[in-house]
């Protein structure tokens, strides 16, 4: 015999003596801790695992969040989202075939050892005496361990080479992790029972991609359950686990590589009696191909969410603000990660169903004329809970979607919370210069002048006290008619059913504009990219740029009697142990007296009325409504109409450009007058439900208000900022395109 080869022996004969003894020592020391163990040897394993745990808890792993919503009076499921595909299953929802294929393939001896397989100890030191990698050791438990090991890692790690590295040591093939991770697995022995911690594999374990556990497996590749799943079935994704990569059978490739692992599985589970000869011939001869394997991906985020997809991505960017999954912005992010809620959130998918098909009637989004948009907010009158969120442009944040028909920006929504600057919302902002009409002692009967007149450069014309005294016009000013002619005395009722720009500047010009400003924060109204509200007297018209969400909370705030409800989207969680847990709170607060809001409800029915701009909106079902239409230089169109219920706003224009809107035809309509057509069958749909139809009728205003006084209300103070984010607009009269307002501003 050479040498090299004595010397190469005597290698190996060391090397099994070593790892054999320091195995026998572990064993001995962690699973009979009353015997003394003395010498030198047991004194340096005991120092290997002084700063390690008795054992590791297996606790919860991270699942999918799922997302429900109303239909049919029912709450279910419309969108998931999770950094890891999983359902976290109870012992009694696993096929008993996935256990025992389990125990066949990775740890025949698993219930009879006490966490460390002492046969499978010695068959790794024969592999490490001649050469070999430590392989062939591992327990059901240690290889617990070290997923739990990994899956901590992937929850508190979000640096990429710091995890790589963390995920690499759990992983390390040294004698050293072997013997701390057989150090944990007793440990796990002893707190936890067999069936625990063989669920637990089950739901921790990978099976390729981004999908793990036992039942998301099933789900992907057999499209079944892990309860349901047959012989062959749980065999074939057992057979996964050790090398997911070239074994999952959702691809073609691997499935003879799947197929002769399960095999040998099956083979195992036969000498094992865990299965008969029959279950064992028909389960070998099931082949394992594109008649049996059924992949079904998992979806995967808000853009492939079955419906409501801009409002599914609304919900998840407010999980910062969802106090029931945790105390701080970071703790609730942390558990949306680590996922398993179920979160019942506001939208009626059955509404919204009648809002995505009637956009996408009206407002075809792939019209190769324009790039145009339309979207489509309902709030509940009272509560501020979001009925409808639509768009008639796909939500889709993948990066793959259609350009000439998708979108990532939520078009109903503040910057923060969907990715839109907001749109010029027109007349519709004239609501606010109406509340400080009324609270400063005049009527709706009122005489006001609707005659087209320029207010001179650096004239005194339009009190502004946050100014000092008057807002500096720094040229004259001519606000428009949408007529172009001038309407001479009318009623403000006539003036806001009839929506005369000149009317309304009239007004404003009796009035402070600061305050008319400030009466709209009090209402909610903010910008949606947080700009400062313009206060100019552009904006009397329409100049600022809320969104459409924004919007219809406002007009909510005249329907429910002066009370501001922020808008929210989700009622409640139930956490991944059970537990129900807070939504979002309803936050609602008195910001104009119940009088006003009453005057208010009465001079806004007009529009809605034969003449009235949103005349053609009313579906005449006996329904009390009120609304306002808005127009802002032709490039966008809005209108917002109220029952004692609902409130809906939709908003119809450019996304890019400046196309003007009253040049183009839609099946026949006028691009700037869809707002109505779109908003009729929404509001049929509305009051013809039973949970927000038989709407009551409207608080018919004192005699004060209807009449005028010289009485001056307290103006009051801008609310608070809504926790969930800013919100903005920016637009022109609905008769004569704003007169001096800005023009739209792109998402």
């Amino acid at each position: 015999m050479s040498e090299t080869k004595r010397s190469g022996l005597l290698r190996s004969m060391l090397g099994l003596f070593g790892f054999s003894t320091l195995a026998a020592v572990l064993i001995v020391a962690l699973a009979t801790p009353a015997i003394v163990v003395t010498s030198q040897l047991t004194n340096n394993v005991a120092g290997l695992f002084g700063n390690l745990p008795d054992y590791v808890k297996i606790g919860n792993q991270s699942q999918r969040n799922v997302l429900y919503g109303l239909r049919g009076g029912v709450q279910v499921p419309f969108a998931q989202v999770f950094d890891q595909n999983r359902q976290e299953v109870a012992w009694d929802a696993v096929s008993p075939f996935a256990k025992d294929a389990l125990v066949a393939a990775e740890d025949v001896r698993f219930y009879s050892h006490g966490g460390v397989d002492l046969a499978g100890i010695a068959r790794a030191a024969i592999n490490n005496a001649t050469g070999n990698d430590l392989q062939g050791a591992s327990s059901v438990e240690q290889q617990l361990v070290k997923q739990l090991a990994i899956q901590q890692a992937i929850a508190t790690i979000s640096d990429p080479k710091k995890l790589a590295a963390a995920k690499a040591k759990a992983q390390e093939n040294t004698l050293d992790r072997k013997l701390k991770e057989a150090k944990l697995a007793i440990g796990l022995e002893k707190n936890y029972t067999k069936h625990q911690i063989l669920l637990a594999y089950l739901n921790i374990a990978g099976f390729g991609g981004n999908t793990y556990g036992i039942e998301a497996a099933a789900e992907q590749y057999y499209s079944t359950t892990a309860a349901g799943l047959t012989l062959a079935q749980s065999a074939s994704l057992i057979a996964v686990v050790q090398n997911p990569p070239l074994r999952n059978p959702g691809s073609s490739d691997n499935w003879e590589r799947n197929k002769n692992r399960r095999d040998l599985i099956l083979a195992t589970m036969l000498t094992e009696k865990m299965i008969t000869g029959a279950q064992y011939t028909e389960a070998v001869g099931t082949p394992v191909d594109a008649t049996t394997v059924k992949v079904k991906a998992a979806t995967n985020g808000c853009a492939y969410a079955s419906a409501a997809k801009a409002f599914c991505d609304y919900v998840i960017k407010n999980v910062k603000n969802l106090p029931g999954l945790g105390e701080t912005q970071d703790d609730r992010l942390a558990a949306w990660r680590r996922g398993g809620n179920s979160v019942y959130t506001t939208i009626d998918l059955d509404q919204q169903a009648v809002a995505e098909k009637d956009l996408a009637q009206y407002t075809p989004a792939d019209d190769p004329r324009f790039p145009f948009g339309s979207a489509v907010s309902t709030v509940q009158v009272g509560t501020g809970r979001i009925v409808i969120m639509a768009q008639n442009r796909g939500f889709d944040d993948t990066g793959e979607g259609d350009p000439a028909s998708t979108t990532a920006v939520n078009f109903n929504t503040d910057k923060e919370y969907g990715g839109s600057s907001g749109f010029p919302v027109g007349s519709t902002y004239k609501l606010f210069t109406l509340i400080n009409w009324l609270q400063n002692g005049h009527g709706i009967q009122d005489t006001v002048n609707g005659n087209i007149q320029t207010y001179p450069a650096r004239s005194k014309s339009f009190p502004a006290a946050c100014d000092g005294g008057y807002y500096p016009l720094g040229e004259s000013y001519t606000p428009r008619n949408d007529s172009g002619y001038s309407e001479g005395q009318m009623s403000v009722l006539n003036a806001t059913k009839g929506s005369v720009n000149a009317a309304f500047m009239n007004m404003a010009s009796q009035l402070d504009l600061c305050d008319i400003r400030n009466v709209a924060i009090s209402m909610g109204v903010h910008n949606a990219d947080n700009r400062e509200l313009d206060h100019g007297p552009g904006s009397i018209l329409g100049t600022n740029n809320p969104s459409p969400l924004t919007m219809a909370s406002a007009y909510a705030t005249v329907a429910s009697g002066g009370k501001l409800c922020r808008p929210i989207a989700v009622d409640k969680i139930v956490g991944p142990d059970g537990t129900e847990l807070p939504g979002q709170a309803q936050s609602c607060t008195q910001v104009i007296s119940p009088e006003v809001a009453a005057a208010a409800a009465y001079d806004l029915q007009g529009p809605l009325q034969p003449g009235g701009t949103g005349a053609i909106a009313n579906p005449r079902d006996g329904t009390a409504l009120f609304g306002k239409t808005g127009t802002a230089e032709a490039l966008h169109s809005y209108m917002v109409a109220s029952s004692t219920q609902t409130t809906t706003a939709v908003w119809i224009g450019n996304i890019q450009g400046d196309q003007n809107m009253r040049r183009i035809l839609i099946g026949g309509i006028l691009t700037s007058n869809l707002r109505t057509y779109v908003m009729k069958p929404i509001l049929a749909s509305l009051n013809a439900s039973t949970v927000y139809g038989a709407g009551g009728t409207f608080t018919q205003p004192t005699g004060t208000l209807l009449r005028g006084s010289t009485y001056r209300a307290p103006t009051p103070a801008p609310a608070p900022t809504p926790p969930t984010g800013p919100s903005n607009g920016n637009g022109g009269g609905d008769n004569g395109g704003g007169g001096g307002g800005g023009g739209g501003r792109k998402p």
